[in-house]
């Protein structure tokens, strides 16, 4: 059987444990807490996992495309982008704060892809499972509480981006598990779009979306995904 990509290191199956086990990394050797290796043993962190992502903010900026569908699958295409990872929780928002620029809002898109590269960037592999809150669910909050100004303070910005997120979450949660990146970030961006379209009366494009990733993932749940074919 074909090996299909999971550990990054060996390409063996990741297995996520039931409690925290104090890892090091097998590239930077940083020695830390966490629930996945690969069967081989190989831990990889955050860090690692996502080392050249910076090259997101370059993609958004010189992109004039209003479809943060077509803009996120130009992320995924680089070599710091796997099936699976953190990275995926910088890359949904990105995708949607260039489009949104794309199509009209008013942002100042430098600073805000670096705020969305800052806040992605803490939320942790596996916390779909771990938290019960998708990654990818996750920065589509984070990218309406960028374009409104949402702090912990504020009134109509702060129930915005936490129900762009609980709408986010439900559409991913409601197809069900197991995890695949690239899916729940197809979900959580057309579950974007159609809320911006409502609350900020800007309408980004939504395509029609044929997965072109299942060969690659070994728990493709074929027929149960929207994008499947």
């Amino acid at each position: 059987m074909e090996m299909k990509e999971e550990c990054i290191i060996c390409k063996a199956p990741l297995i996520y444990l039931e409690k925290d086990e104090m890892m090091e990394c097998v590239l930077c050797h940083k020695k830390e807490l966490s629930k996945t290796r690969c069967e081989q043993g190989h831990y990889v962190c955050n860090e690692c996992h996502t080392k050249g992502m910076d090259v997101i903010i370059d993609i958004c900026l010189s992109e004039t495309s209003k479809n943060p569908i077509e803009i996120i699958r130009k992320m995924m295409e680089q070599p710091f982008c796997h099936m699976h990872g953190p990275e995926h929780h910088v890359m949904v928002g990105s995708a949607l704060l260039a489009a949104y620029k794309n199509a009209g809002g008013e942002i100042d898109l430098p600073e805000a892809l670096l705020e969305m590269m800052n806040r992605g960037k803490t939320v942790p592999g596996g916390v779909c499972g771990f938290w019960g809150a998708c990654g990818a669910g996750i920065s589509t909050g984070m990218f309406i509480s960028i374009i409104s100004g949402a702090t912990p303070l504020k009134n109509e910005p702060w129930g915005l981006a936490n129900k762009m997120t609980s709408k986010a979450l439900d559409a991913i949660g409601s197809i069900g598990g197991p995890r695949c990146c690239k899916r729940d970030s197809y979900i959580a961006i057309i579950s974007a779009i159609d809320y911006v379209a409502e609350n900020f009366n800007i309408q980004m494009e939504k395509p029609v979306i044929k997965c072109i990733h299942s060969d690659k993932n070994n728990q493709c749940i074929k027929e149960r995904c929207p994008f499947h074919e």
